[in-house]
């Protein structure tokens, strides 16, 4: 798969952690042809790890805005994550679990991101712009365009 700038939601830093997700996705597909067994539960562990990070970030940052729809987005989260740690299990127990993980991975990615992602720029965006506005103020010049693509 590759980036498209269509997939970019105008927040940098969770942009930046969507393109490394993506890179874990694109790691699992050359890897997956080979069969290496250690090296994909190695990107596997990876992928989950970094994952929840992004998902702990991103919620963090809704809380912090007060983004009504917190919920449902974290539920969001809790389920692709009981996903992928069902694919973990039973990559553990043995099964072959590289091809319904890469397709599971790129539209989900995907669809998140133009969709739930999606959604909540607008309060973030507001809620940022209020804030460094506020800040530009006490400070006496233009500093928060450097947030925002």
């Amino acid at each position: 798969m590759e980036w498209s700038e269509k997939f970019n939601i105008g927040i940098d830093v969770i942009d930046n952690q969507h393109r490394q997700i993506l890179d874990y996705i694109n790691a699992l597909e050359k890897i997956r042809a080979t069969g290496a067994r250690e090296q994909i539960k190695e990107v596997l562990d990876d992928l989950i790890d970094y994952t929840q990070s992004h998902f702990s970030f991103e919620e963090n940052l809704l809380s912090q805005v007060n983004y009504q729809y917190l919920p449902s987005h974290r539920g969001i989260h809790e389920l692709f994550v009981k996903r992928l740690n069902d694919c973990r299990q039973r990559f553990a127990n043995g099964e072959s679990v590289e091809h319904d993980l890469y397709r599971l991975l790129s539209k989900w990615l995907i669809n998140h991101i133009q969709h739930d992602d999606q959604d909540y720029v607008d309060a973030v965006r507001d809620n940022m712009l209020h804030y460094l506005r506020s800040q530009e103020q006490k400070k006496g010049k233009s500093w928060f365009a450097r947030f925002f693509s």
